[in-house]
């Protein structure tokens, strides 16, 4: 429950939140928001025709990892790769206007994945992608590997984020794990299913209920079934933990001692789930390099996730927001 995680425990992660700096490596992508109402359905189709209001644009996959860690007050730099267009342009402009290093991004050879909501009345209409599922070449591959190498001396942790969309490859890990592993780094994952098991040796993995299930190659619909894939995971690929979201079961920590904790979700209102595990494993893992137990950073990140699911759109959340959280459920 919220009262397991002491309030003294968060005022003291908060100012080694601001001490520590992470290394995310993965898919970047530009979230864009439409937001406007709806009055009436289109004359020409069953749907609804929206009046735009406004519009804006966020980060989104691993670039909202970086910014939800930045917006904890942790240090990020990011690997990762956007086009030369005008959302890459975007993208990379407010990047840099948060204060995330964005060095590491390299830009060309596909189009900048983009992902345009229409919003009214706070639901989604409909969402729109552009991407480009191109392979990357050995020189593009060979490039990003050198920017991690870089950026791994400064970093007290690494995120790889995995959304599938061809940045994160076979041939950049088993570059980049052992690497991150000699320099004893912490190292967490969101992993896709098809990678699990370069993911060999990580510190903790943050797959989604489908994910380990695929993983395992069953369904998890029990207790047990969950109990069992994690069991198995954390053998499997020898990690220290493993923490599964469950969605409106909130998750379970998985971890090497053959602990398991089931963490009931906080949320209260859920309007919009887009990016809750960006800002599931970015909290998780600036806890982690906070130096926090592994329990206690998943608690901090199931709180991080039920504020971040009430507010609509890709969203981030603030130390001060989870003080308020943490604040008010120690006193239920």
């Amino acid at each position: 429950m919220v009262a397991r995680l002491k309030v003294s425990s968060l005022n003291g992660l908060l100012p080694r939140f601001r001490r520590s700096h992470v290394l995310v490596v993965g898919d970047l992508m530009l979230d864009e928001f439409i937001w406007g109402r709806v009055s009436r359905i289109s004359p020409e189709a069953p749907v609804p025709v929206v009046w735009v209001k406004s519009e804006s644009m966020m980060p989104g996959g691993a670039a909202n990892v970086a910014n939800n860690i930045r917006s904890l007050g942790g240090g990020v730099s990011v690997v990762g790769l956007v086009g030369e267009d005008r959302w890459g342009s975007a993208l990379l402009a407010d990047l840099n206007s948060r204060k995330i290093q964005t060095e590491g991004i390299l830009r060309g050879q596909r189009p900048t994945t983009v992902k345009t909501r229409v919003i009214a009345h706070h639901q989604q209409v409909v969402r729109v992608d552009r991407e480009e599922e191109k392979t990357l070449s050995e020189s593009i591959i060979r490039r990003l590997i050198a920017a991690v190498r870089s950026r791994l001396k400064q970093a007290d942790a690494v995120v790889i984020e995995d959304y599938g969309k061809g940045v994160i490859t076979r041939r950049l890990l088993e570059e980049i794990i052992p690497l991150a592993r000699s320099m004893k780094k912490i190292i967490t994952v969101d992993p896709k299913e098809e990678h699990f098991d370069l993911y060999h040796g990580v510190t903790a993995l943050t797959p989604n209920r489908t994910e380990a299930g695929n993983a395992v190659g069953r369904e998890l619909k029990t207790d047990e079934d969950f109990r069992k894939a994690g069991e198995e995971l954390i053998e499997r690929l020898r990690c220290e933990g493993l923490l599964m979201t469950l969605g409106e079961d909130g998750m379970c920590l998985f971890e090497r001692n053959g602990r398991r904790t089931l963490i009931p979700t906080v949320a209260q209102e859920v309007f919009d789930v887009a990016g809750a595990g960006d800002t599931v494993i970015a909290t998780f893992t600036l806890a982690l390099a906070g130096g926090c137990p592994m329990e206690d950073a998943a608690r901090l990140a199931n709180l991080a996730a039920g504020i971040v699911v009430g507010k609509v759109g890709v969203a981030v959340i603030t130390p001060e927001e989870l003080g308020a959280k943490l604040h008010g459920g120690s006193r239920r």
